[in-house]
């Protein structure tokens, strides 16, 4: 494949710089992410802006691979975008996409954005009742999905009585299967369309596709959330928001032109091309990375020398065990993006064996909502070890450019307007909220969540978010994490309050005992008290015969720091119930409701 020379990135550099945040451009009615992709496909047309893995079978001699170039990428979205119009798909409609990753998901979901079509993005990992939760909220116009996906919404009847148009992705099969699938699901086939729309206007096939441009606070797309922490909610994402993580994606993370990443996060990926970077997608279950294989993996980070690599805790997990097996390494890897969850440190020590010495491993802080957040490298990460170990919560770093951080205290109740007098100081544990250009101001169609989770700074005139989450901000300006604030267990004695414990510092506290594996802090009620319990998942690889002297080490460990004294009660949960995409949030709330059911009282 052609590599980017450096007359060519020099151009690119030019053509596709972004203004700054604070830049008056931005306010202007002329915002829309595909612009990205349209000036690198007059810079740069025949370099290479994705390729999609697919395996044939368990060997790593029968990957095969698919690949656009940023010319061609470009022109096949126009020629889509004609084509949803001419299916009545226009303007302003919303349109769910389950299009696994392939180089039909980025040409439509490119086309969508061009159209000013509103893409409803969903975890299909969380769940069919989610699922249909999320469909009746969103309320979509056009169904847009693989074949499994409309069996899905045929039987679950998803989107009922809102949807009027289907299109089926079928790979670019026209045959007795895809007139099967219009019967079954009365949906029409991508590929169909695109026959017809090109035979019944030729004029369209070598025309641009006129884009929309939008107000950058416009709606431009609709992304739920994972639900892992509680109801999926739709964020409402603006063009301005997109072009914010595009900044910080160059500015903070120093992502340049001409990289090339191993896109494990079907979202992540499409930053790629509006990047001037090519998105390498490996052949994986991106709702389930905990499966994927590993082998594939590496290959395609040697064919195409990747140089980025972004992953969530699981995959890091995953490789770095992988790697460490067969002491494989990675010298085309200059940067390491993990994010969705913490990572610990250990998976991070493990994958950073498989790197050149001076590449980091850089971890995210944010949510679906507002990201990134905040970052911090691994070289620092390794230095809060002993604080975190010792209760002092996981630090995720320092804001990046063009964010706030904030601590206020702990209230469920909605605070509609913005007062400097709410911030805690430094030290004081209390609610993150975060204020930049990537942070969303509404959940769709939910007043009440957007009430909740939204302050708005009329000094500012913008929104600030309430991330749910618990931490402190030290003198350095580093943030702390201290777990959900729906995690925290408030102790009562006698009916009244008498001590907070938060979940991350006390968690992290228990993890040193060797034979723990992992814990939970939940709440359970005593003789209508409420109570701490630590929940433990052992460490399988060891041997833990004697409970009772488990239970004593414990009493003696939670005696020892501030945060987890007058913790008494333990029980050992088998295996601990864990979302689906990250392995690594656990569901405290199932584990309290069996912690409850083991309690006597």
């Amino acid at each position: 494949m052609s590599t980017l020379f450096a007359t060519d990135a020099a151009v690119l550099a030019q053509s596709i710089s972004l203004p700054s945040m604070a830049s008056p451009v931005l306010v202007e009615s002329h915002a829309n992410i595909c612009r990205h992709l349209k000036q690198a496909a007059h810079a740069i047309p025949h370099h290479l802006a994705v390729a999609v893995q697919q395996a044939h079978g368990a060997s790593v001699a029968n990957l095969r691979y698919s690949e656009l170039d940023f010319l061609n990428l470009d022109k096949q979205s126009d020629t889509i975008a004609f084509a949803l119009n001419a299916h009545g798909i226009e303007r302003g409609m919303k349109a769910v996409l389950m299009v696994t990753p392939s180089l039909d998901f980025f040409a439509l979901t490119f086309a969508l954005f061009k159209a000013g079509i509103i893409p409803i993005l969903v975890d299909p990992g969380m769940g069919i009742n989610n699922l249909k939760q999320c469909f009746e909220k969103a309320s979509p116009d056009a169904f847009i999905g693989i074949p499994k996906a409309h069996v899905a919404r045929r039987l679950f009847g998803w989107g009922k009585g809102s949807i009027r148009s289907l299109l089926n992705v079928d790979g670019g099969k026209v045959d007795l299967a895809a007139k099967l699938m219009k019967i079954l699901t009365g949906s029409i086939s991508l590929s169909t369309l695109l026959q017809y729309t090109s035979t019944k206007n030729t004029s369209t096939q070598h025309i641009e596709y006129p884009m929309v441009m939008l107000k950058p606070n416009e709606m431009a797309a609709i992304l739920f959330t994972s639900g892992s922490t509680g109801t999926p909610k739709g964020v409402v994402y603006s063009h301005g928001m997109f072009e914010a993580q595009i900044q910080a994606l160059k500015n903070d993370y120093g992502i340049t032109h001409g990289e090339r990443d191993l896109a494990t996060f079907p979202l992540f990926s499409l930053f790629g091309p509006a990047l001037g970077m090519a998105s390498i997608v490996p052949h994986m279950d991106a709702s389930k990375p905990i499966t994927a294989n590993p082998e594939f993996l590496f290959a395609a980070i040697e064919k195409y020398q990747c140089s980025n690599i972004f992953v969530n805790p699981a995959l890091l997990e995953r490789l770095g065990r992988a790697g460490q097996q067969k002491q494989h390494k990675l010298p085309s890897v200059q940067r390491v993006i993990s994010a969705g969850a913490p990572a610990t440190i250990a998976s991070i020590a493990r994958f950073k064996q498989m790197l050149n010495p001076d590449v980091l491993i850089l971890n995210s802080y944010g949510a679906t909502e507002s990201l990134p957040i905040s970052m911090i490298a691994s070289n620092d990460l390794f230095t809060t070890t002993d604080i975190t170990d010792n209760g002092g919560g996981i630090c995720v770093g320092r804001a990046i450019d063009g964010v706030t951080i904030g601590i206020i205290g702990i209230s469920e109740d909605v605070i509609p307007l913005w007062n400097e007098a709410l911030l805690l100081n430094c030290g004081e544990i209390g609610e993150i909220v975060v204020q930049g250009p990537m942070v969303s101001h509404a959940y769709y169609q939910l007043d009440g969540a957007t009430a909740i989770a939204k302050i708005w700074d009329t000094e500012n005139n913008s929104v600030r978010h309430r991330m749910g989450d618990l931490g402190y901000l030290d003198d350095q300006g580093r943030l702390w994490m201290c777990g959900r604030k729906t995690h925290r267990v408030d102790a009562t004695r006698k009916g009244q309050f008498a001590k907070r414990y938060y979940s991350i510092p006390c968690e992290r506290i228990f993890n040193t005992h060797p034979n723990v594996k992992r814990s939970a802090l939940v709440a359970v009620t005593v003789a209508n008290e409420i109570e701490p319990l630590i929940c433990i998942e052992l460490d399988r690889s060891l041997v833990c015969n004697k409970s009772q002297q488990l239970y004593q080490d414990l009493v003696t460990i939670a005696e020892q720091f501030a945060q987890t004294q007058g913790i008494r009660r333990f029980l050992i949960h088998p295996d601990f119930p864990v979302d689906i995409r990250h392995n690594a949030k656990i569901f405290r709330e199932k584990l309290a409701v069996w912690a409850q059911s083991q309690t006597k009282g």
